[in-house]
């Protein structure tokens, strides 16, 4: 027999035995991935049949096309150059067809993953109370949450006697305001500050 043709078959042997493996691993493997994907079994393994048989489709006629080589083949080191780069090619093409698969169904899987975010898990059941609305004629909004022992906030001891002025030193001769019990800004018992 030529060389060339001793070439062809190895090529063939080589590239569809690759195939196969491949094919076959893939599947087994996929097949787990495939029914978290879908969520259903027999769903999951009627898309790892299709996808094993496309897969097998695919590949099989790259090889096939792939195996003409119009040059002559006159050494064995020639033959074993133009194998490699053959066999190398279907390499790529099957680690381009897994890639592929996998982008698609991962794909696939987190666009389902959102659709069941977006829906509740389980329907509401009711309604949380709201916060009481403060009273007084002019609401105060607060800078963040109060601390739990102290109702009022921070500033304004004593809410419903309305603003109360700037804390600080008062000048000299001016009375300080008086507070709620009528004693003066420094509390009960202090004398004002004269």
């Amino acid at each position: 027999m030529d060389t060339k043709v001793w070439m062809y078959l190895v090529y063939l042997a080589v590239s569809i035995g690759l195939t196969v493996w491949v094919a076959r691993a893939l599947s087994r493997n996929g097949l787990v991935f495939l029914e978290e994907v879908f969520a259903d079994e027999r769903l999951a393994g009627a898309v790892n049949s299709l996808l094993v048989v496309g897969f097998y489709l695919l590949n099989l006629g790259y090889v096939t096309v792939a195996m003409k080589h119009p040059d002559p083949v006159a050494s064995t080191a020639q033959a074993m150059e133009e194998l490699s780069l053959k066999i190398g090619l279907v390499l790529l093409v099957l680690g381009a067809l897994h890639f592929f698969n996998v982008f698609a169904l991962g794909r696939y899987r987190r666009g389902r993953l959102r659709q069941l975010a977006t829906q509740p898990p389980l329907a509401p059941v009711g309604r949380l109370p709201m916060p009481p609305a403060p009273r007084g004629p002019h609401p105060t909004a607060t800078a963040g949450p109060r601390p739990v022992g102290n109702p009022h906030p921070v500033g304004n001891p004593h809410p419903a006697a309305g603003p109360q002025p700037a804390a600080g030193p008062h000048p000299v001769g001016d009375p300080q305001p008086a507070g709620p019990d009528g004693a003066a800004e420094g509390g009960p018992g202090t004398p004002p500050v004269r």
